[in-house]
């Protein structure tokens, strides 16, 4: 026998149709040829669909992902972000589905091409499928098939043994009707049974036909399967029994391989072609800079309206659960959760424009929601409900945990201008939306009481379109207007112009920026605040903008340059923890142990984490981590006008969970760094009775008191 060494080079290979014969072989590519239709008509269908949506703009941001991003696209790290076991399973089906699917196309090249193409034009049938390449493609596809086994069943048991909730089917608000999402679990079993068997037949194959060939050497470069011969081996099954064997589980095998090809685009499999896709044309600044609503629409209306990028969100949902679990409205008890909204959407999409999808769908009694007749339905308030819409803080964190790139948030949006256009809200949000464009502030009051918090300073806030200023400060309405909050806007204001910062302000005419406004859908009121705005804004003489409010920080910096005024925007935190860093600001250590809500608006929107908390590392805090902080923050409850809105279909507003999270901390301080959650925190501590044990402070408070020795306790130390 020739040592390895000389088999390496030359002549070590195996046959592909091994004990098939020529009938089988003309059988098995009749029946790919069938499978390969079934998915081309399928995956034709999914992009017709596709072709249904507007033009998204994505070009730029797919060319810069293909450089940017491609590389991350199958690393897992969308997966793994929060969950290190399923983003690591993830990876090996991942790449372990790319490696099976490139050895059927090296097999396909050679078998089909090569071979017959040199048979033509040579005389004879060449082949590159034989020595180093054989080994190599061996060991690649033997290392990888078994890493992606062992990563199926890991995600089989984490479904069937562990359930996590994330994964469960639950409605966040049932149906009158009832419901049943029985077939989506079935499709989700389904999908994960096809891998299982073609992964375990594959296996059982190879250690048949490595056991049929009586364990020749080179199989050991095909280590598990080689295992799986000596325990066929162990069992007194004998290489003749393993070669009759061998053609009965090759079909099998076949059968199930060209099956799942056929099953792929009408199943929750979908989501291997389309997610790639859909990372790629993924652009998070759409949710910081909302798209404006489809050409003489207020808002959608009907499958056109929305983008292909929409479209194509609906197919990439995995189901995971992740937005579902984030959600401040389906944590609240509101009828919303984005993973719902999602699903409703896709299904009644598909059933409007003919999908066909196997068991990946809800079933209702009657004909509601996404099961409705596609004909003359509101997308807003027949397939997904009024009140789940409303329900929506517009805080992204469904946005942000997606692992596939889905955007709720300017789906949503898109749909509550149709509700604005129809006048379906509710009273209170309506008055807000009625002070704004009267007054130019949520309160109604006159826009010449935006600066009457300024008068009981003892020295004069200069007006920036009167003289230059290096800082205008756009206060915003909270701030402005709140009597609770105008004592930490005069102790901000006092702490600048004790450190000689050089600011002003603009005082009647500010308006509200509307990035709540535009987030509740009132597009034209948007507009009509922001070109007040930017007019305003062009007679005043400064270098640099703060704010206050996240949420205003969030429309000058993110939606105000695409109505072509760009201006250098800060949140006030930023500049506080810069004059402390230069020691402008001289304080002494307060050692107080604390905990810090993170804004959605300055944190997740704006990625400014970090300065509030070089405050309190300066003022000598004990700072006391919530579990969700950071851009991982959650939401107060205010956001997207939420707090203009009653919270009648609340369980528990989400500041009230917010605060049951900081009591459990064991800190006496619960500090803010938004007006909004100043405002939202207060009345949480009160309305769970912990205002004894809990005092939900402005961090400006913190600063003051720190500079100050001591500070007066009515300002600084009273809950708000």
């Amino acid at each position: 026998m020739a040592g390895p060494l000389g088999l390496v080079a030359t002549q070590v290979t195996r046959p592909v149709f091994e004990g098939i014969g020529p009938a089988g072989r003309v059988l098995f590519y009749a029946a790919a040829v069938v499978a390969m239709a079934v998915f081309v008509w399928g995956v034709w269908h999914r992009v017709r669909k596709y072709r249904i949506g507007r033009e998204a703009g994505r070009g730029p941001t797919i060319r810069e992902a293909l450089v940017r991003r491609l590389g991350s696209t199958g690393s897992g790290a969308s997966v793994t972000r929060g969950n290190l076991a399923t983003g690591v399973a993830h990876f090996f089906i991942f790449w372990g589905f790319c490696v099976a699917f490139g050895a059927t196309i090296i097999l396909t090249i050679d078998t089909d091409i090569v071979r017959n193409v040199s048979r033509l034009f040579a005389g004879h049938s060449d082949s590159f499928f034989h020595g180093t390449f054989f080994i190599v493609f061996t060991f690649a596809v033997d290392t990888t098939g078994f890493a992606f086994l062992v990563a199926v069943i890991y995600m089989a048991l984490r479904r069937g043994v562990r359930r996590p909730a994330r994964l469960g089917y639950g409605r966040a608000g049932a149906p009158a009707g009832g419901y049943s999402r029985r077939e989506m679990a079935q499709g989700d079993w389904l999908f994960l049974g096809f891998l299982l068997a073609i992964l375990v037949t594959a296996y059982l194959l190879t250690g048949l036909r490595i056991l049929g060939q009586h364990m020749p050497w080179f199989t050991v470069f095909s280590p598990f399967g080689r295992v799986v011969a000596e325990m066929f081996s162990a069992t007194g099954v004998t290489p003749a029994e393993a070669v009759r064997a061998h053609t009965v589980l090759w079909w099998t095998h076949a059968t199930l391989a060209l099956a799942f090809i056929a099953y792929l685009p009408y199943s929750k499999a979908m989501h291997m072609l389309t997610d790639g896709v859909n990372l790629l044309a993924t652009d998070r600044s759409e949710t910081l800079r909302l798209p404006a609503p489809p050409p003489g629409r207020p808002g959608y209306r009907e499958i056109a309206d929305f983008t292909w990028k929409q479209l194509l969100d609906l197919d990439a949902c995995t189901k995971c659960g992740r937005c579902h679990e984030v959600c401040p409205a389906t944590a609240a008890g509101a009828p919303l959760s984005p993973r719902d909204m999602i699903l409703d959407l896709r299904q009644w999409v598909d059933a409007s424009t003919g999908g066909i999808t196997l068991l990946d769908r809800e079933r209702r009694p009657d004909d509601t929601g996404p099961v409705s007749p596609g004909t003359g339905v509101r997308i807003a308030g027949d397939v997904v409900e009024a009140d789940a819409l409303w329900s929506c803080t517009t805080c992204m964190h469904c946005v942000d945990v997606c692992p596939v790139g889905i955007e709720h948030v300017p789906t949503i949006v898109q749909l509550r201008r149709s509700l604005v256009d129809e006048g379906t809200m509710g009273p209170t949000l309506q008055q807000s939306l009625q002070n704004l464009a009267t007054q130019g502030n949520s309160f109604g009051k006159s826009g010449r009481m935006r600066g009457r918090w300024l008068r009981e300073l003892d020295w004069p806030v200069p007006d920036a379109r009167k003289q230059h200023v290096k800082y205008l400060w756009f206060v915003g309405d909270y701030a402005s207007f709140d009597e609770r909050l105008q004592d930490s806007s005069r102790i901000l204001a006092t702490i600048l112009h004790d450190t000689g910062v050089d600011f002003g302000v603009i005082y009647e005419a500010e308006h509200n920026t509307g990035n709540d406004v535009r987030r509740v859908g009132e597009e034209g009121l948007f507009e009509m605040l922001a070109e007040h705005n930017i007019a305003a804004l062009s007679e005043a003489r400064f270098d640099e903008i703060f704010t206050t409010d996240p949420h205003t920080l969030n429309a000058l910096r993110n939606e105000y340059p695409a109505l072509g005024a760009t201006y250098p925007v800060r949140h006030y935190t930023e500049l506080l923890a810069e004059l402390l860093d230069a020691g402008t600001i001289d304080v002494r250590p307060l050692g107080h142990r604390v905990t810090y809500h993170d804004p959605c608006y300055l944190a997740r929107y704006n990625g400014i984490v970090e300065a509030p908390r070089r405050i309190l590392r300066a003022l000598g805090c004990e700072l006391v981590e919530m579990p969700r902080h950071g851009v991982d923050t959650f939401c107060c409850g205010a956001g997207g006008g939420r707090i203009w809105m009653d919270d009648d279909l609340l369980t528990e507003r989400p500041s009230e969970i917010r605060i049951a999270e900081a009591l459990s901390l064991g800190v006496g301080q619960f500090v803010v760094a938004c007006p909004k959650d100043a405002t939202m925190f207060a009345d949480a501590v009160k309305t769970v009775r912990a205002d004894d044990r809990l005092v939900v402070r402005d961090i400006t408070l913190l600063v003051a008191e720190a500079i100050a020795k001591p500070a007066e306790p009515g300002l600084v130390g009273a809950n708000l």
